[in-house]
């Protein structure tokens, strides 16, 4: 693995590397770590990397990985930059032949976003979305239940993520974070619903298995001063019929990271959220509520696929990310060795979620801005 972006002090880049670390699969064997060249430097050597592997930009070091001997050269490319560095990069290593795992939203604009999804089509390399939540186990066995009919037909999804620490003015007092996500030139055209309102929506098609067909939003912007939305609402139909309920907020104080979803089919529903995540709760129409447990043996085969450790061992987003990075490491060896990927390893985040997440950013903020009650989702 290369990575690109996620030098010393960057929060994101330490979580990567702790997830693709975390089963023995993968090496980080070089970086442009930063675009200053003293961090990007200090940055490698406090990794270890090999003083001919640490660069000073994207650009070279995707230039002189691509002419190494195979045995030595980089598989892939990791991008942990801001949302307006995504495409750029992306789209150079898979001209280089390099595969791909990147952060989300996968690019600034939907237009960049259909251009790698055709540059993916056309080099049949692959890319990953880290889309974390997905990789929990217990949103796996959800997912799997759903699919399997264990619902029945689904009805109703309300999906919630209230954070707060964008509460006060944040950007302007130092935070890093805060800034660069609250920077329309940086994060694009969406605050918060570019940032945390898309796990949401992915989360509940992820799990659903539905795509959303329809949306009506109103985005706010709670916190004076501040040019992006901070908080939102979003009423969802899909593909089935369903209807949904879409809350994304980072000026809910007092909450860290409380994303919850909420399924109803016709013969019952389910629940699980972040913040006790080796818990899916199943409530039926005409038995007690159910609670399903991470590591346990009645789970179905792609929970246990995602889990590492027995039962009462807690198991959360660094192993979620790991999960995400063990499946897409596993599916390039198997492409590699011209070997077929299990569906259990074949599911991580793609190109299409990224494609949907930006279509998802451009609606709601078309929505949010339109009198007219019902916006199509348009891709």
């Amino acid at each position: 693995m290369g990575m690109i972006g996620g030098g010393k002090d960057a929060f994101i880049g330490a979580v990567h590397r702790i997830a693709a670390n975390m089963d023995g699969l993968i090496e980080l064997s070089a970086g442009a770590l930063s675009i200053r060249p003293d961090i990007a430097t200090d940055s490698g050597k406090t990794l270890f990397l090999p003083d001919d592997r640490i660069y000073l930009n994207y650009e070279e070091m995707l230039e002189k990985e691509s002419k190494m001997p195979a045995d030595k050269r980089l598989d892939f490319v990791t991008i942990v930059t801001p949302n307006f560095a995504h495409f750029a990069p992306a789209m150079l290593a898979l001209e280089k032949g390099f595969h791909v795992v990147i952060e989300k939203p996968m690019t600034f604009t939907l237009d960049e976003a259909k251009q790698l999804q055709k540059k993916v089509e056309e080099t049949g390399l692959l890319l990953c979305l880290t889309h974390t939540y997905s990789g929990y186990p217990m949103v796996k066995q959800a997912k799997q239940m759903i699919k399997e009919g264990a619902l029945g037909k689904v009805r109703k999804i309300w999906v919630e993520y209230p954070q707060g620490w964008l509460t006060k003015l944040t950007e302007r007092e130092g935070n890093a974070q805060a800034a660069w996500r609250t920077d329309p030139s940086k994060s694009g055209k969406s605050g918060c619903m570019g940032d945390i309102g898309t796990h949401a929506a992915h989360l509940a098609e992820y799990i659903s298995g539905l795509k959303i067909t329809k949306l009506c939003a109103d985005l706010n912007i709670m916190v004076e001063g501040r040019p992006l939305d901070d908080d939102g609402n979003v009423l969802l139909r899909f593909d089935n019929g369903a209807a949904g309920v879409l809350m994304a907020s980072q000026v809910a104080a007092g909450e860290e990271n409380a994303l919850r979803i909420r399924i109803y089919g016709e013969k019952g529903g389910m629940e699980w959220a972040q913040q006790e995540p080796n818990s899916l709760l199943l409530k039926w129409l005409d038995q007690p509520m159910q609670v399903y447990r991470t590591g346990t043996g009645y789970l179905g085969s792609f929970a246990k696929h995602n889990a590492r450790v027995p039962a009462g061992h807690p198991e959360g987003y660094l192993e979620a990310f790991g999960n995400i990075y063990r499946n897409f490491a596993l599916s390039l060896s198997a492409k590699i060795n011209n070997e077929k990927a299990t569906p259990e390893i074949s599911d991580f985040p793609t190109v299409q979620e990224g494609v949907r997440g930006m279509a998802f950013i451009d609606n709601v903020v078309k929505s949010s801005n339109s009198d007219e009650k019902w916006t199509e989702f348009e891709v």
